[in-house]
């Protein structure tokens, strides 16, 4: 195996786009460039993500990150080992222009092609800044999913929890638009939570007493629809509604992941505190992480966030698992076709609509 090995990893699944260059030399992990260019200004007008706006920003832009962030990481085409792309799960417009552009340059340089599941990329995010050894619990919490997976050794991937509606993220947006917030909703719920009361309106909890590790958010959404619909939106409505909905899934997010620690523990045996990543753009959300946190001394576990510019969607991430796919000769053909839906743990069932209950 080759001792110093260099990938450029290209996201574009969503409302990012995202082009990287990561190095590993030994063991050491070193992010040479990661730019990002968002669509906020694009998308903010509709509230949410509109796919094919979507994709013809990725188009427009795609070929002038590699380029910049060839140049930030002082190098060419030479030397660069391969070409990697996300190529699902996401929205099929966006993923197609990421995994043409990476085919075409693999094509082009004579460089191995590689596949990148997005999800992926977020279980390994937290290896570009930390030392971190299998196994551990990753808690995924972004604009499109949201789920507990068992990160057993890499490509070995078990999930043990998700949702069986809403993403956290989705819920988030809900809310913001519902109380017109503007988008992206969740930043401005968080904000307007720290200033509201807490206890003001009383929220549902979905599958809160089942002793699995499965959500349901679209309940509380249409409770939070409800009350709006009952309420002038003044400012201080405002602020007590983010407040009552960011402490109800704070309390939900903490039985949860105790729920999903003790699974683990009956799936992994070992003496090692647990560590449990939380990666994806929620993950930036301070009120959760704090929530998170006193989960630590309980539960004899540690929480890991990566740095928030590698929780939301990034080349990085999916440069560092374009490394480890290298190490191992995991290439794709030219003829990969993009997954809009792509699941982790291959072996997973289909949740979304289901009933999450025991037995």
């Amino acid at each position: 195996m080759q001792n110093r090995i260099r990938v450029i990893g290209i996201e574009s699944s969503c409302d990012e786009t995202s082009v990287s260059v990561v190095q590993k030399s030994g063991d050491k992990i070193k992010v040479l460039s990661n730019i990002v260019k968002s669509q906020i200004e694009i998308h903010k007008y509709y509230g949410g993500v509109v796919p094919e706006l979507a994709a013809r920003a990725h188009s427009d832009i795609v070929d002038k990150l590699v380029i910049k962030a060839l140049d930030k990481a002082n190098l060419t085409f030479k030397q660069i080992d391969a070409i990697a792309a996300t190529a699902g799960p996401g929205l099929l417009g966006g993923l197609l222009v990421g995994v043409v552009a990476g085919k075409t340059l693999a094509h082009y340089l004579k460089k191995p092609f590689i596949a990148v599941n997005h999800l992926e990329g977020h279980a390994l995010s937290i290896k570009l800044e930390q030392d971190i050894d299998y196994p551990y619990l990753l808690l995924l919490v972004s604009g499109g999913h949201t789920e507990y997976t068992v990160i057993k050794n890499f490509n070995s991937y078990k999930r043990i929890g998700t949702t069986i509606d809403d993403a956290l993220g989705e819920a988030f947006d809900k809310t913001a638009r519902l109380l017109r917030l503007g988008y992206p909703g969740g930043p401005e719920v968080e904000k307007y939570a720290a200033l509201g009361d807490k206890n003001k309106f009383e929220l549902p909890m979905p599958l809160i007493h089942e002793k699995n590790a499965h959500f349901s958010f679209a309940g509380l959404k249409s409770a939070v629809a409800k009350i709006v619909s009952q309420n002038r939106c003044t400012e201080k409505f405002k602020k007590d509604m983010a407040a009552s909905f960011q402490k109800t899934i704070n309390e939900i997010i903490f039985k949860k992941t105790r729920n999903a620690i003790h699974e683990y523990k009956r799936i992994v045996k070992s003496k090692k505190t647990l560590k449990i990543v939380v990666a994806g753009g929620v993950a930036a959300n301070k009120s959760i992480r704090n929530s998170l946190k006193e989960l630590e001394t309980l539960e004899d576990c540690e929480f890991l966030f990566p740095s928030i510019k590698y929780c939301t969607d990034n080349g990085a991430m999916i440069a560092l698992a374009g490394i480890e796919r290298f190490e191992r000769n995991k290439f794709n053909k030219l003829n990969f076709k993009p997954r809009p839906r792509w699941p982790l743990d291959k072996n997973a069932v289909f949740m979304k609509g289901k009933r999450a209950v025991e037995g």
